[in-house]
């Protein structure tokens, strides 16, 4: 599946930031599945479908800890980020997964910077301590975003993962929140 080709390729035009709607859901599937289908950032090994991720959207609210931003311009989606449930136990009520995805042509322009900065300013007020990011390795410029962005390396997994017959290792980050 390619990715549309009147996106925007220059940081110049203009980039509104706001939560994520039913509208931005197809697009953001094919965010997702380009990426799949072009690298190990995602364990995706098969497209998905706007069906299939409903579950996945529908967890997000504009309020509490669980939210997913998206950049557009005009009504084109360049990119989200996301804070979802890091794991279904009560230990982990204040810990949450962070996650990006751009468009490839949006890549290396802010807007991946701008998304996260809107999504922790989301997060402030909420009853977030931590947020954790895990980086499907190599991806230099995810670990320069997430760094830029003061989270701090805790770990890596070792070939934990196979995508397309390659072992795959992930660089674990977390941000804490100060309270």
């Amino acid at each position: 599946m390619s990715q549309r080709s009147d996106v925007p390729t220059s940081a110049t035009s203009p980039v509104e930031i706001g939560f994520g709607t039913d509208d931005d859901l197809p697009q953001i599937v094919e965010i997702l599945n380009y990426t799949a289908a072009n690298s190990i950032a995602t364990f995706a090994t098969r497209p998905t479908s706007v069906a299939e991720r409903r579950d996945w959207f529908d967890q997000f609210s504009s309020t509490g800890p669980y939210r997913l931003l998206v950049a557009r311009h005009g009504n084109q989606v360049l990119g989200y980020a996301c804070s979802q449930r890091y794991r279904d136990h009560e230990a982990f009520q204040q810990t949450v997964e962070a996650s990006i995805a751009l468009h490839v042509r949006c890549r290396g322009q802010g807007i991946g910077t701008s998304l996260y900065r809107a999504l922790f300013d989301c997060l402030a007020d909420e009853p977030v301590h931590v947020a954790l990011a895990g980086i499907a390795m190599p991806n230099d410029a995810s670990v320069a975003l997430h760094r830029k962005l003061d989270f701090t390396e805790v770990g890596v997994f070792h070939e934990y993962a196979v995508k397309g017959g390659q072992y795959i290792s992930s660089l674990w980050m977390q941000r804490l929140f100060p309270r």
